[in-house]
Formats: C-alpha cells, structure tokens, sequence
C-alpha cells in the first residue's frame, strides 16, 4: 500500500481545445484496481461455476467505480479570472457506488455455465435461456442459483424464517415490519415493563429503590 499515491499520468498534460491542465493529485484507480485484482481475487483458485461467477462479479464492482470518477478543476488568474484551470480526479461518494451496486444487486443477471474445453471445465458464462450464447455485459451483476426464501422456515438451507420475530413498527430499515416481515403483516402484543428506579443509597448500608412500571407495545411478524 505504500505505492498508493497520485496518478503519475495525469501530471504536466495540458489540454488547449478545452483550457485545462492535470495537476494537483488525481486519484490513482489504475493501481486500486490492480491491487484488488491481486488481492480480492487470489481467493478464486477452485475451476468451477462459483469462481467464474464471483470473478465476474468482482470485475462488474471495478468498473462501475473505474465508470464514475470525477473532474474536478481550479481556476487561476488575475481578479477571479480563469485563465487556467488545473484539475485532477477524485473517486466518487461511496455512497453512490453502494446505491449503484444495490440496484444492479436487485437487478442481477440469471446466468449458467458453459464447458467448452475438452476438460470438461467452467469456461464462461451466459445469460441463462437466452438465444446463443449471449454472455452478461461487464457491469451486470450475474448468480447462478437463486437465493433461498429467508422469509419463509426451511430446514434444508438452514433459515428459521421470520414469523414471530420482533419488529420495529416505525422503523424504514431492515429490522422494520415492513421489510422484516416480509409483507405478511405483524401482531401486536401490550404488556407491562416493570423495573427498579429512583434507586439511593442509604446510611447505613443498603440502596433503596421505587418500582416503576410503564405500559408498552412489542411487535412481531405474522
């Protein structure tokens, strides 16, 4: 990591139809991508449907960041003027590569194997039940088996499900009713929260507490 700096090729060029030269220090997504080849992908070493799938996929994640970098420029001159600008880019949001990433999640690509060696062994992917052999674009994200229904109780994936576990009524987010529940709706139960509070000390030597109790909602999906 000590090799991560600025990009040595976007320094000195100067572009005249547009008015601009590189400078200061622009992001260098050649080595991060090269890195992550060496680093994330090292794992993938088994020749099977799973590699070509995860490698893909990796692939798929670098160029959606290598896609979205930014310009950003500086201008120079006398009185605010822009005589000149200097710029350089920047990598985005990593907000805005996740919202990227989520919605290609949503919309990945049902792909299957083709064996084309002699061997017998995964060669590439292709879109599954498509005419030929139409293979998935770059930036698609692709799987090979769909998920198991987590909403639903199945012993032989190993998912409990989630009818009957406790739900944030209120909440937009994943432990939300809406969303953990599955659109199956959920129960509401009342009951009353009963603890130890106002707690003293005493001289001498015991701490004395008033019992306070509050009347509470819990939720849970059907």
């Amino acid at each position: 990591m000590s090799h991560c700096g600025c990009d040595r090729e976007k320094q000195g060029y100067y572009n005249q139809e547009e008015g601009w030269k590189w400078g200061g220090c622009s992001a260098d997504i050649k080595y991060g991508i090269e890195f992550s080849r060496k680093f994330v992908d090292a794992r993938e070493i088994k020749k099977n449907a799973r590699r070509l799938m995860n490698l893909h996929n990796n692939e798929a994640g670098r160029k959606v960041l290598e896609e979205r970098m930014k310009l950003e420029c500086k201008c120079h001159g006398v009185s605010g003027s822009c005589t000149t600008k200097t710029c350089w880019t920047t990598l985005p949001k990593f907000r805005e590569i996740g919202y990227v990433l989520k919605d290609k999640y949503n919309k990945a690509v049902h792909v299957e194997v083709v064996r084309a060696s002699r061997l017998r062994q995964p060669t590439f992917l292709k879109v599954k039940k498509a005419d030929g052999y139409q293979k998935p674009l770059e930036t698609d994200l692709v799987y090979i088996e769909r998920s198991p229904n987590y909403c639903e109780e199945d012993a032989k994936t190993g998912s409990v499900g989630t009818q009957g576990r406790l739900c944030n009524r209120t909440s937009p987010h994943t432990d939300g009713c809406d969303l953990m529940c599955c659109g199956r709706g959920y129960n509401t139960h009342q009951y009353t929260k009963v603890w130890q509070c106002n707690c003293k000390f005493q001289w001498c030597c015991f701490v004395k507490c008033n019992t306070c109790s509050e009347r509470t909602e819990v939720f849970t999906c059907k």
